[in-house]
């Protein structure tokens, strides 16, 4: 019986040993065709996107996209976004209903967009969370985009994280989490925007916000002429509810560490109450703007960026969240972006 044991997790441990593939300076093209062999092959493969980093498989194979979940530890009712690298792939895999979504498409695609369409039986269930929609997304970055294509498949990915972790833009971050659990890692650098893409499904011929990203709803409102966001973004969703965009329904981004956002319109009223919260909380860390850095009472202040800088912010929140949890504090205080940067034009 030992014997079995010990061969079963000797076995299990050579099926999984990652291969580490370093992309910075440039793309291996026998590396990549390793990668591409290895997706054709039902395998798992982590590479960078300029929103963040993913957790690839074939999005046509069943068998290759539970891996995805067994290695993030995923719910099964969770959807997963489609990565393309051409705009023509779209017509395999779903049905673009109206002119709206043709608009968005022209738009905001390739780059941080997704968009939730009706999908063909080619697509398997299991990415969809058993829906009749689902995500459809042209990365921007010159990896994702060349890894996509010399897979000749869709790809299914999520962000390259355990789920509920902060997601991953750089690979050091990921490796810990996911090492042994994925084939391969291709590291390209830094995320070079660092938050999710925005998800937007059409209702009745309004593009609906279903998870707000790097694509505001300002632009979107300017390209299109209207926009809202879906009540679910900032509510609860209930048990046994289903959601059509990942980030909508369970905990994600965040660290081990308690964890308050203190979004207060008048800066001086939000120093004040920020220093009074730290006055209770004498072990603490501040997540803030380089405005305010001075004006707080605390040696543990990280600067996500200049206040109404939204692209330095974004690049920094994911990293800055995954190193909260080894500053060995008792909370962590962060800044949340003023209301009139990322609100306008909401639901209008």
């Amino acid at each position: 019986m030992y014997y079995i044991l010990i061969h079963s997790l000797f076995v299990k441990r050579e099926l999984i040993l990652t291969k580490h593939f370093n992309w910075i300076n440039g793309i291996d093209i026998n590396e990549l065709n390793i990668c591409a062999d290895i997706i054709r092959n039902k395998g798992t493969v982590v590479f960078p996107t300029e929103t963040v980093y993913g957790i690839g498989a074939n999005a046509k194979e069943e068998e290759a996209v539970k891996k995805i979940y067994e290695a993030k530890g995923r719910a099964s009712d969770n959807p997963l976004i489609v990565h393309i690298s051409d705009k023509e792939q779209i017509d395999e895999l779903c049905i673009i209903e109206n002119d709206i979504e043709k608009s968005l498409i022209d738009e905001f695609m390739p780059g941080p967009f997704t968009l939730v369409l009706k999908k063909k039986p080619i697509i398997p269930n299991i990415v969809s969370a058993n829906l009749d929609t689902v995500g459809i997304r042209m990365p921007s970055n010159k990896i994702a985009n060349s890894f996509i294509k010399a897979c000749k498949v869709p790809i299914a990915a999520p962000s390259a994280n355990v789920s509920g972790k902060p997601s991953g833009t750089k690979i050091e971050d990921i490796e810990g989490e996911l090492e042994g659990k994925v084939d391969v890692f291709i590291d390209g650098g830094n995320s070079d925007i660092g938050l999710e893409s925005t998800v937007v499904k059409v209702i009745d011929n309004i593009p609906v916000i279903l998870r707000p990203g790097r694509i505001t709803a300002e632009e979107i409102k300017q390209a299109i002429g209207c926009v809202k966001i879906n009540d679910k973004v900032l509510g609860k969703v209930e048990k046994g509810e289903k959601v059509e965009s990942p980030g909508m329904k369970y905990r994600h981004y965040a660290p081990n560490t308690k964890c308050i956002l203190i979004d207060i319109e008048d800066e001086e009223v939000r120093v004040k109450r920020i220093n009074e919260i730290i006055k209770q909380n004498q072990n603490s860390c501040v997540l803030g703007f380089l405005e305010h850095k001075d004006k707080i009472n605390l040696k543990k202040y990280v600067v996500l960026g200049k206040k109404n800088d939204l692209e330095e912010i974004s690049k920094n929140i994911y990293a800055e969240l995954r190193k909260v949890d080894n500053y060995n504090v008792d909370l962590v205080i962060i800044e949340a972006v003023p209301k009139k940067r990322h609100r306008a034009c909401y639901n209008e």
